[in-house]
């Protein structure tokens, strides 16, 4: 695996390499990026991850200094999947200058997530833009757990015209349910055991057995500070009405000092 720093090295390799599917991830890498690259495997002649943490989606107070890096773990458990390209900048290669032009996401984006991280899509929306035009992929795979992530990516892709097919991959859990994600390590014993209720609330949703507004509930009851809890369209996260047939549940809570977010398709 090669591990490109700049910008120029990184199209050079892409150009020898071909056809290349591409992950953008921010590090400390589990089974669910993993997932990620086998998707991408069947979709490029090379596969192509980043890594990087980008401080224009960190709001003030969040966990941009203490995001877990892992990079030497990180390599090992790409270089065994058979990655065949890293990209991994600093700051400086990616930020050469203060980013005075910043991507605006829809409307849509000041919900939800939106509405309790302000400015976030921004973040998100410039930041990929930039590393698709660094990599320039033929394909890019991002996770569903992340849903309105994806929902602004391929909305972004589609309006920009931009020249690259975006997939979606699964959610990846744990046995008991909780979707991997790097933050789960800020979680204490007890709260890991705990974090599980989550997903269970969205399956309890997908299956009829309680209604958002008695999950927000339940969840407060159990400890937890919900910031949503809703069932939105598929198509374009807009309020579902009872004839929709594709639909998603989407939440966030934080449990102790962890947020934690989760979807499921309904």
């Amino acid at each position: 695996m090669r591990i490109l720093r700049e910008v120029a090295e990184l199209r050079n390799a892409v150009t020898a390499a071909g056809p290349v599917a591409f992950v953008p991830t921010m590090g400390n890498l589990h089974e669910g990026h993993l997932s990620l690259a086998r998707i991408a495997r069947g979709r490029g002649r090379a596969v192509a991850f980043s890594i990087f943490v980008n401080r224009l989606q960190f709001a003030p107070g969040e966990d941009f200094e203490r995001y877990p890096r892992t990079f030497e773990r990180d390599c090992a458990l790409l270089e065994a999947a058979g990655v065949e390209l890293l990209f991994a900048p600093d700051e400086r290669a990616l930020y050469p200058e203060p980013q005075s032009y910043l991507v605006k996401p829809p409307p849509s984006a000041d919900e939800l997530e939106g509405r309790f991280r302000p400015g976030f899509f921004q973040g998100v929306a410039t930041v990929v833009l930039k590393l698709l035009n660094c990599v320039q992929p033929a394909v890019a795979v991002f996770g569903k757990k992340d849903y309105q992530q994806l929902h602004v990516v391929r909305g972004m892709v589609r309006q920009l015209n931009l020249p690259v097919e975006i997939v979606a991959g699964e959610t990846v859990r744990e046995p008991d349910g909780l979707a991997m994600s790097s933050r789960n390590s800020y979680l204490s014993p007890h709260e890991r055991a705990e974090a599980p209720r989550l997903y269970r609330t969205l399956d309890e949703i997908k299956t009829g057995k309680t209604t958002p507004e008695n999950a927000l509930k339940a969840l407060t009851a159990a400890g937890w500070r919900p910031d949503y809890v809703e069932v939105r369209r598929r198509s374009d996260l807009a309020q579902a009405d009872a004839g929709d047939q594709e639909r998603v549940v989407l939440a966030a809570a934080r449990l102790g000092t962890t947020r934690l977010i989760d979807s499921l398709e309904i």
